[in-house]
């Protein structure tokens, strides 16, 4: 397995693209926008600029990880010669599954078919294609070149040889694949988002303020950020998406967004992307804002 395809070119596309490019892979990261395409080569040229001045990677390497990413606006063109196809596009299933179907027309009947999905159901991906067996989960983390786990997701007829290959594979990258179930939130965003979920509620219900929830569960609990700043952080928009695929997918009030959230997404708070969510976000600092906001 020497080529693959990358679709999406938004935070998660461009630092799997950067990585696959970075382990000696020949990448097409493929987006339908140039502008976005041409973002993120900028963004993957700066990730790598930032590891080359902590000595973690000379020059030379930074150009040959460069010269094997190609940018394409044309999925049929990007996904020609493509052994593994990962889709890091949107968190939504109409999306992914009308990708998945075009996909598996014009993809070579032995190339495998990998979602970056977070928490959409693997097994019904699968179902859109002719080749179930050869469709897959890779979940990375984010940021991707840093973060080791790859959640690795079996849908209900997902080969063993597939499953095994794109474990040797993630390796190769450098990362821990983990190997899960497909059931809803799997297990990452499964445990994650009540987390998250609760949090949100104890501040919707006055328990604590933002960076007291925060404080108490970096400090008490070691995590290193606490729940709402990785919620602005993962994109509260997707957070509230993963919630509502866990309570659909149990049906158990346990999931069940917390309002305060959905009328933070509503209004267009969403976190870092958007500049403003339990903190305001600007140039790459945070400032928390003012608890009248959250009433």
């Amino acid at each position: 397995m020497k080529n693959v395809a990358v679709i999406g070119a938004g935070t998660m596309g461009n630092g799997i693209a950067h990585t696959f490019a970075q382990f000696g892979f020949q990448v097409a990261l493929i987006d339908i926008s140039q502008e976005s395409l041409d973002r993120s080569v900028k963004t993957i040229t700066k990730n790598l600029d930032r590891l080359v001045a902590k000595e973690r990677l000379t020059e030379a390497q930074k150009e040959v990880t460069l010269s094997n990413i190609s940018t394409f606006t044309s999925l049929k063109e990007g996904v020609k010669s493509a052994d593994l196809v990962v889709e890091a596009a949107t968190e939504n299933a109409d999306v992914k599954l009308s990708i998945f179907k075009q996909l598996d027309a014009i993809c070579a009947p032995e190339t495998i078919l990998a979602s970056n999905t977070s928490s959409i159901s693997i097994t019904k991906i699968g179902a859109a294609t002719s080749r179930p067996d050869k469709v897959i989960g890779m979940h990375f983390m984010n940021p991707v070149p840093i973060m080791k786990l790859v959640e690795i997701i079996r849908g209900y007829a997902t080969s063993d040889e597939v499953t095994k290959l794109i474990m040797e594979t993630s390796k190769k990258l450098g990362k821990t694949p983990t190997e899960v179930n497909d059931y809803p939130g799997f297990i990452a965003n499964r445990i994650l988002m009540p987390m998250i979920n609760e949090a949100i509620y104890s501040l919707y219900e006055g328990v604590a303020g933002v960076e007291e929830i925060d404080t108490v569960m970096k400090l008490g609990m070691a995590h290193p950020m606490g729940p709402l700043q990785l919620a602005d952080f993962i994109g509260l928009d997707i957070c509230l998406s993963i919630l509502n695929v866990l309570h659909e997918g149990f049906g158990n009030p346990k999931y069940a967004p917390c309002p305060l959230l959905v009328n933070m997404v509503t209004a267009g708070k969403m976190g870092v992307k958007s500049g403003e969510g339990f903190y305001r976000h600007t140039h790459g600092t945070k400032e928390l804002i003012v608890a009248d906001k959250f009433k």
